[in-house]
């Protein structure tokens, strides 16, 4: 039998790959073109163009997208056998420590290539240290750390959920797909122009990467992932196959909006079909819904490790998100200075970001977790149990119930279960 679930691991990686290859050969030099701040690596980046490659690298944006929807089914896994104690652990364990290197590896890049510009370095350096959001007028040490900031509002929301027994997960994957689904069937209100208006249109792109987290255009994203996390261990209702429904319309709602804009501003790719990140995104989809529907029909089977190199495939995924974009501007820098061909010191660079990315994630990571658990040992703060962390394992042994409302008259009616 497959272990579906490892399905998820090059899923992981191509998506990083995707914003990688977006950032490397497509916003580096497109990017001007909207108007939106540049973050410091623009400032030492090579002065080199790859218009040919416009058609296939413009949409590797949608990338962040699918992260996010994994990061919801993977959260929620994690959460349906935690406590908060061991969530917010188990978080701390995964995140911080890529984070302090990958940081710091984009601090020492930038001091080498814009020592005159140290001191505007040193709050964006340990505002990333520290996972803090920059806030609207602030600036990302690295300008991809956007993300994190969504992802810090998701597991802040899902801790707050656990804290509780009156609020599950389902409640909050009902909350995020409203939530969203409102803001994003608002912006395509305004896209459609029935509101004269340019303050409305960019206040929608506002909250895509400076108002991240405040979740109004990707909270969709999360609350799928959850849903797809619940239909891999009982069947959905259909009141929840509707809310999956609206949380994959509200998704591409989001994709649309974006996507019309980057074509709308940028003439190098203002003939690309607007929809080729919605199926992208919407493959993407299918295969995460095909994981958990094989999942849940292998329920009570025991199911084989997921091969080394997927695995492994998934670990990388998060520090070459972290350093794909200072470091890999910096390296293309140097190669294309010595000259080498613009488009193979991409690749290169490319090739170079996964094999520090392993080394990261292989050697550096785990010997910094266990100088934090060894730190943390008799500490109340550590949960008795250690969190894991990463891609979920199958879970064939959980069965989610129906809602409380559809249940027979039962004894063990009021059960609680953290994904009721």
């Amino acid at each position: 039998m497959k272990n579906y679930f490892s399905l998820l691991d090059p899923l992981r990686f191509g998506a990083a790959l995707f914003v990688a290859v977006f950032h490397l050969m497509f916003y580096s030099w497109a990017g001007a073109s909207i108007g939106a701040p540049q973050g410091f690596e623009q400032l030492f980046a090579a002065d080199v163009q790859f218009p040919n490659a416009a058609p296939y690298t413009w949409f590797g944006w949608v990338g962040v997208e699918i992260f996010f929807v994994i990061s919801g089914f993977v959260i929620a896994n994690s959460a349906s056998k935690s406590s908060p104690k061991e969530f917010l652990f188990g978080r701390a364990l995964r995140l911080y420590p890529a984070v302090w290197i990958a940081s710091t590896l984009s601090l020492l890049i930038l001091l080498i290539f814009l020592r005159d510009k140290a001191s505007e370095l040193i709050l964006p350096y340990f505002q990333a240290m520290l996972l803090i959001p920059k806030g609207i007028n602030g600036k990302w040490l690295d300008a991809v750390y956007w993300t994190l900031a969504a992802e810090m509002a998701f597991y802040g929301l899902v801790f707050c959920t656990l804290l509780t027994k009156k609020v599950t997960l389902r409640h909050l994957a009902w909350g995020l797909t409203i939530y969203s689904a409102a803001f994003n069937a608002f912006s395509m209100v305004v896209l459609s122009g029935a509101f004269e208006s340019n303050m409305l249109y960019w206040m929608v792109l506002m909250f895509r990467v400076p108002g991240a987290t405040w979740m109004l255009n990707h909270g969709c994203f999360f609350a799928l992932g959850i849903w797809l996390f619940m239909s891999a261990n009982r069947t959905l209702t259909t009141l929840e196959w509707v809310a999956v429904a609206v949380a994959c319309l509200s998704g591409c709602a989001e994709i649309y909006y974006f996507s019309d804009f980057l074509l709308k501003a940028i003439p190098a790719i203002s003939d690309e079909p607007v929809f080729l990140p919605i199926l992208v995104w919407a493959a993407a989809v299918l295969l995460i819904g095909f994981a958990a529907k094989k999942s849940r029909q292998a329920t009570g089977t025991a199911s084989p490790e997921a091969p080394a190199y997927l695995r492994t495939l998934g670990l990388i995924t998060y520090p070459l998100y972290l350093t794909h974009n200072v470091t890999g501007t910096a390296m293309i820098r140097v190669l294309t200075d010595a000259g080498v061909d613009a488009s193979l010191a991409v690749w290169a660079s490319i090739t170079m970001l996964v094999l520090v990315s392993w080394f990261i994630c292989a050697k550096v990571e785990p010997a910094i977790r266990r100088l934090l658990r060894e730190l943390f040992s008799n500490s109340s703060l550590r949960p008795k149990t250690a969190p894991s962390s990463g891609l979920p394992a199958p879970l064939p042994e959980l069965r989610l119930p129906l809602p409380k409302e559809l249940l027979p008259a039962s004894p063990l009616r009021n059960a609680v279960h953290p994904l009721s």
